[in-house]
């Protein structure tokens, strides 16, 4: 079911996949939302309560001012407290999501029984010159309709946000899932060195890894796994994008861990 709640003068949507399980909190990935859990919620069954918000500025949630760790970690915290889970429960996040989560680990350790990061590394560095996420900047927003909005968007990036466009509140148009800016804001406030927030959560943890991924490097994935006692390390032969070109793999890893938790 979806559900909002109003942090000041914002809506923040999420979604509670609902049973009679424990709960468990999922933060998705950039340029994504919460319906990216659907899989994992279905895979877990009754075990579990999967409640994943959409993250500002994503899906169905509001625009925010910034994009930095705190505010994300705020809106994780205020939907915990909106729900009543004052008790430690696991987290899971991915990439973006993960980044969130290792924050949320750290700042509130209190909040959280065990952490999940799904292809989330701690080094995030962008090259001075072109990026892979250049093309947000040639973006369209909003059209009049669902079809101008995606050749707006051009063959290359329809696919990836076609099942994300949502039509405008007054009616007038379409939008996409995310304002391209907002993306921008938020990938440019991931970069830094995160190597101190990652070891200052005790909880056990795992780190689900795409051998092949680029976001999250071999070299780096054995130094998280390494450095920080009581983090099992699941590898799945994939790149980034693993959750979602393995889902069996993904499930089976995440399922696994939260049986000993």
């Amino acid at each position: 079911m979806r559900h909002e709640l109003k942090i000041d003068d914002r809506t923040l949507s999420y979604l509670d996949f609902g049973g009679p399980g424990r709960p468990l909190l999922a933060l998705h990935g950039g340029m994504s939302e919460a319906a990216a859990f659907t899989g994992l919620a279905a895979a877990l069954g009754d075990g579990w309560r999967v409640i994943a918000p959409d993250q500002r500025g994503h899906g169905s949630s509001d625009r925010a001012a910034d994009h930095h760790r705190a505010g994300y970690v705020a809106d994780a915290v205020a939907l915990l407290d909106h729900l009543g889970l004052d008790g430690p429960l696991p987290l899971l996040g991915y990439s973006l999501g993960g980044l969130n989560a290792y924050h949320l680990a750290a700042a509130h350790p209190e909040r959280v029984s065990a952490l999940i990061g799904v292809d989330a590394t701690v080094e995030i560095h962008l090259p001075a010159g072109p990026n892979w996420f250049d093309f947000l900047a040639g973006l369209t927003y909003t059209a009049p309709t669902r079809e101008e909005l995606l050749a707006a968007a051009g063959p290359a990036a329809a696919p990836f946000v076609a099942d994300g466009l949502r039509p405008l509140a007054d009616g007038s148009g379409w939008r996409l899932p995310y304002h391209p800016q907002d993306m921008l804001d938020s990938i440019r406030a991931c970069e830094g060195d995160h190597w101190d927030t990652w070891l200052a959560s005790t909880c056990p943890a795992l780190l689900v890894h795409g051998t092949r991924s680029q976001a999250l490097t071999q070299d780096v994935a054995d130094a998280m796994t390494a450095r920080r006692p009581g983090t099992a390390y699941a590898p799945l032969d994939g790149d980034h994008f693993v959750p979602f070109t393995d889902p069996e793999g993904f499930h089976e890893a995440v399922g696994k861990f939260l049986a000993t938790r």
